[in-house]
């Protein structure tokens, strides 16, 4: 594996200069940014990566303000006593998207940030204290405790809320592969630890956010 060095400089060529490779890299919220957005806001946001996958996001996005009405704001203690019944009902409403697997997910979402809230205090208080030298494992919790938030969902919702995360494209998995971290797309514990060890190791030698040495790794496979 070749140290972030390589993939500085790499990346300062392809772009030409300092100041245009800082304007292509995300920048995570901190952790008292994370902490102050509301569970609404939060279960919202897991709502809205559910429904985008599969899906073209501005289509689902310009259907959002139908679905915050109808979900209440997404004021938790309010979704989760949303029972079949009601969700029937929404498979009515034509400005919504009507996927009842979708819809049924919120709820039980709802009841998740509630659980966490309980545990932590608030379901930001999870993200933003979550440490990032293990995304992974927060990943793998969010998957486990939450409704449809397996496969690449987890770390598209946590780079949607803005909690430093990295995340495995095409493009990143490809970069992997080329530096013999891994030999396919990481989905075991072994492939998912060997990628978290490689960013970590390039996160102490720059003090650079996972992030943005995702999206800077993204860039060094050749199109």
């Amino acid at each position: 594996m070749r140290d972030y060095k390589w993939l500085n400089e790499y990346c300062l060529n392809r772009f030409g200069s300092k100041a245009a490779l800082e304007a292509r890299l995300p920048m995570p919220k901190s952790a008292a940014e994370l902490r102050k957005i509301g569970d609404d806001r939060y279960l919202s946001l897991i709502a809205l990566r559910v429904f985008r996958a599969g899906l073209k996001h501005s289509l689902v996005d310009a259907k959002w303000p139908a679905f915050e009405e109808v979900f209440f704001g997404f004021a938790p203690e309010k979704v989760v006593l949303m029972g079949g019944e009601h969700l029937e009902r929404l498979m009515q409403d034509a400005r919504l998207i009507r996927h009842l697997g979708k819809l049924k997910s919120v709820p039980r979402n709802a009841q998740f940030v509630l659980d966490v809230a309980k545990q932590q205090g608030s379901f930001g208080a999870l993200v933003a204290d979550w440490p990032v030298t293990d995304i992974v494992g927060l990943w793998k919790y969010l998957a486990k405790h939450g409704s449809q938030l397996g496969g690449l969902s987890a770390p598209r919702l946590l780079r949607m809320v803005g909690k430093d995360t990295f995340i495995p494209t095409d493009d990143m998995v490809a970069a992997l592969k080329a530096q013999e971290i891994i030999e396919k797309a990481p989905t075991s514990l072994k492939e998912l630890a060997a990628v978290q060890a490689a960013f970590n190791q390039w996160h102490a030698e720059s003090g650079r956010p996972l992030c943005q040495l995702s999206v800077m790794l993204a860039h060094t496979v050749n199109h």
